[in-house]
C-alpha cells in the first residue's frame, strides 16, 4: 500500500480508502449490509493495509456504522482513521448534535472518532450549521476527545465550496471527483484551493457510482490501444492519485475481488506516475462516457427509500445501460430489465423497492435529497416513456 500526506495532519494516509456505503447487501433486501461477509472483506482491507475509513449514519439504513463496529473489534479499531458524519439534513436543534454523535459511538463502539464531517453540505445545509451552532458544537466534542478532527462532504457548486472552505479552518474535505466531474460541485479548481489551504481532501465516487468500470465499447477501444493492459477501474483510480492535492480516494468495495484488485491498484499509485499519452487516453475516455451518460446519477441512494416503491437509482442505471449498449439485442436488454420491475402497486415491495419508473406520483421527496441535483420524477418520466413506451433516447436527449 502506498501512503500519502492527510493534509496538515501529522499522519500519513492510505491511497485507497474504505467507504462503507456499499457494502455486500443481504440477498432478500438490497439496501441493507450483509454482516459476516462486511466485516470479513473490511477486515481484508485493513490487513492490505486500508487505514482510513468512511462511513455515515444513513448508509445501508443504519446498517453501515453497527457493522463497522463489529469489523474494528479484536485489535482493528487501533490499525485506522475513522471517519463519520453528522447527518446534517436530519438535526433540527442544537441539541440534536449530541444525540447522533454519542449513538454513533456506541455503533461503531469506540470512544472517539477520528474525523467527524458534517455530511451533504450545500448552502441551505451549511446555513443550518451556522444558525444552530453545530461548529461549535464539533470543538466542543474535540475538546472532549469525543472527536479529533473536523470536516465536511459536500455537495453543490464551487463558489459555495470556496464560500465554506473560507469560513472555518477545517481539517477535511469530502468532494466527489472523477475524471467524469472536474467541472461540478467542487470542481478541479475546488479541489486545488482545498489543498492549498492545507486542507485533507477525501475524494468520493471515484468510479461514479460504478458507471466508469463499466465502460461502452467505444471507450474499452480506447483503453485497448493504449497497451498497457490497464482495466476500467485501475484507470479511474490511477488519474486520481496521479494528483498531488488528492489525499485518499474512497471505494466502495461490496467484495473481496474488490478490495484485493483496487489495493493492487493503490500499490501502483503514485503522484505524476500517469504519462502525457496516458493523460490523453483518460481525457478521451471522459469524452465518450459525457456523450453516453443521460442521467448523472452515482447510485448514492440518498434518494431511497420512495414511497411509492419506485426503485430510482435502479431505473436510472437501466437507461444509462442502455444509452452505452448498441444494436438491436443491446436495446432489448435494458427494456427486458426494466419490465422485470414492478409497473403496479400490487406488486410493489416498499420494504424491498422494485417498482418502476411509471409509479413515480411526482411528490417530490426525492429531489432536496439528491446530491448530483438532478430533477428526478422529470428524468423518471423519461425514462418510462423510452423504456416503457419504446420513445427514442434521441427525442428525450438531443
Amino acid at each position: 500500500m502506498q501512503y500519502r500526506k492527510m493534509g496538515s495532519l501529522d499522519w500519513e494516509v492510505s491511497a485507497l480508502g474504505y467507504g462503507c456505503m456499499r457494502l455486500p447487501t443481504r440477498r432478500l433486501n438490497r439496501l441493507r449490509a450483509a454482516p459476516d461477509e462486511s466485516v470479513r472483506i473490511i477486515r481484508r482491507g485493513i490487513d492490505l493495509g486500508i487505514n482510513y475509513i468512511d462511513t455515515a449514519w444513513l448508509y445501508h439504513l443504519g446498517d453501515s456504522e453497527r457493522i463497522l463496529g463489529q469489523a474494528l473489534q479484536d485489535g482493528y479499531r487501533e490499525r485506522v482513521h475513522l471517519a463519520t458524519k453528522l447527518p446534517v439534513f436530519m438535526v433540527l436543534r442544537t441539541g440534536d448534535f449530541d444525540r447522533y454523535l454519542n449513538a454513533q459511538l456506541e455503533r461503531l463502539q469506540t470512544d472517539h472518532l477520528d474525523v467527524y464531517l458534517f455530511h451533504h453540505l450545500n448552502a441551505g445545509a451549511f446555513e443550518k450549521v451556522k444558525r444552530l451552532g453545530l461548529i461549535e458544537k464539533m470543538e466542543g466534542a474535540r475538546a472532549q476527545g469525543r472527536i479529533h478532527h473536523i470536516g465536511f462532504s459536500f455537495h453543490d457548486t464551487l463558489p459555495v465550496f470556496q464560500e465554506i472552505v473560507d469560513y472555518y479552518d477545517w481539517d477535511v474535505a469530502q468532494i466527489q471527483y472523477n475524471y467524469m466531474d472536474t467541472a461540478i460541485q467542487a470542481t478541479t479548481d475546488g479541489l486545488i484551493y482545498a489543498h492549498r489551504k492545507g486542507m485533507a481532501v477525501v475524494i468520493m465516487e471515484p468510479l461514479k457510482g460504478g458507471l466508469l468500470a463499466n465502460p461502452p465499447e467505444e471507450a474499452l477501444e480506447v483503453m485497448r490501444s493504449a497497451g498497457n493492459g490497464r482495466t476500467p477501474v485501475d484507470w479511474a483510480l490511477q488519474f486520481l492519485w496521479n494528483r498531488p492535492e488528492v489525499s485518499v480516494v474512497l471505494s466502495g468495495m461490496g467484495s473481496q475481488q474488490m478490495v484485493d484488485e483496487n489495493c493492487a491498484s493503490a500499490d501502483r499509485s503514485g503522484i505524476g506516475s500517469l504519462s502525457a499519452a496516458e493523460e490523453d487516453v483518460i481525457a478521451r475516455l471522459a469524452a465518450i462516457y459525457r456523450r453516453k451518460i443521460l442521467v448523472p446519477c452515482t447510485a448514492c441512494g440518498y434518494c431511497m427509500p420512495c414511497p411509492e416503491g419506485v426503485h430510482i437509482p435502479e431505473n436510472f442505471a437501466i437507461l444509462n445501460n442502455a444509452s452505452m449498449r448498441q444494436g438491436r439485442l443491446a436495446r432489448w436488454t435494458p427494456r427486458r430489465s426494466y419490465k422485470r420491475l414492478a409497473s403496479r402497486q400490487d406488486r410493489v415491495d416498499k420494504e424491498h423497492p422494485n417498482g418502476n419508473a411509471s409509479l413515480c406520483v411526482k411528490c417530490g421527496q426525492c429531489v432536496d435529497k439528491c446530491p448530483q441535483e438532478i430533477d428526478i420524477p422529470a428524468e423518471l418520466e423519461k425514462v418510462d416513456a423510452i423504456l416503457g413506451k419504446r420513445g427514442r433516447i434521441s427525442d428525450y436527449y438531443p
